[in-house]
């Protein structure tokens, strides 16, 4: 095995056990990276409630009719004709969509989705799932992004992948909800700004400004469903120092942040130098009211060697 790929998997398990924000209330403006994004400003309004709720149940049923009954008419209700994509492995545009589900429902006919949690703000949504591709495999662990315009119509898309693996060191799956109250449903709207503070200030704290002492945020208890990390916070500190020693020319750029209720989710770029193509993550934290991390799940995707179908990049 390379030591390029060793550095990788470094990478995604250390940085992977990102947790809780140190000093609640402080994002540092030099390093939190701005929403890319090809929209304009009038797609990008902040949605309501109501709003953000439909966005989720659209983005949902658009990836279930499209991948489980290779329903098109949904791409034509919902998806607009120049939509913007991300995947490297797709064109834009929602006729390459509509070509790309007709040969992958013809592969795998009985491919069922397995939507574990969504939430949205604003004109974004996230959808963490397992698709199963095949009856009796593990499938993957999938993040995707949506944004919607102003009309309601997905405009442009994210997503990371990755293969779901056969065991875990923590004993968690990749999806479920451990801490306490185990629901999959993001918690009460009121804690979204203080979730939002806390998730993101850790993570720009520890990631980008590499202070390990951050992980004095999390909670000892501290479940973790990255399948390469044990549960519990007890020596993150010593690790970190360790790796920020190892990797000095680490450079994480916080790209999107989505959050809702107890639920925050980071895409980011992870690189080991400015030459490395890195990695594509999506952090999913679960912030308590006490202002501890209780929870993480994680996607990791390595940005792709081969020349993009779209010239969009995977951020």
């Amino acid at each position: 095995m390379s030591k390029t790929h060793l550095s990788r998997r470094t990478v995604a398990t250390l940085l992977a056990t990102a947790t809780i924000g140190s000093m609640a209330g402080f994002v540092p403006a030099a390093t939190a990276s701005a929403p890319v994004s090809s929209l304009t400003d009038a797609d990008s309004r902040q949605a309501k409630p109501h709003a953000e709720e439909r966005n989720k149940r659209v983005a949902v049923r658009v990836l279930r009719q499209l991948f489980e009954e290779g329903n098109l008419k949904v791409a034509d209700q919902y998806i607009r004709a120049d939509y913007i994509q991300h995947n490297p492995m797709a064109p834009d545009g929602r006729e390459a969509i509509k070509n790309f589900i007709r040969d992958w429902h013809a592969r795998f006919p009985d491919h069922v989705y397995n939507v574990k949690r969504v939430i949205a703000q604003g004109d974004l949504v996230m959808v963490h799932s397992n698709p199963v591709y095949e009856p009796g495999t593990r499938g993957s662990s999938v993040v995707d992004i949506f944004r919607f315009d102003k009309k309601g119509m997905i405009a442009e898309h994210w997503d990371v992948v990755q293969e779901v693996p056969a065991t875990t060191v923590n004993g968690n799956d990749m999806f479920g909800t451990v801490s306490r109250p185990r629901t999959n449903q993001p918690g009460p709207r009121w804690m979204t700004p203080f979730s939002q503070k806390v998730a993101t200030a850790y993570f720009d704290t520890l990631l980008v400004d590499k202070n390990p002492d951050a992980v004095r945020y999390l909670t000892p208890e501290y479940y973790q469903h990255n399948p390469t990390i044990p549960n519990g916070s007890a020596g993150l500190r010593e690790q970190f120092t360790n790796f920020f020693r190892q990797f000095p020319n680490l450079i994480v750029e916080r790209k999107r942040v989505i959050a809702q209720g107890d639920l925050v989710a980071i895409h980011a770029h992870y690189r080991l130098n400015p030459e490395d193509r890195g990695q594509a993550v999506v952090d999913i934290f679960r912030v308590g009211k006490n202002g501890k991390i209780l929870e993480h799940w994680d996607s990791v995707q390595d940005v792709p060697s081969t020349p993009p179908l779209n010239d969009n990049t995977m951020f």
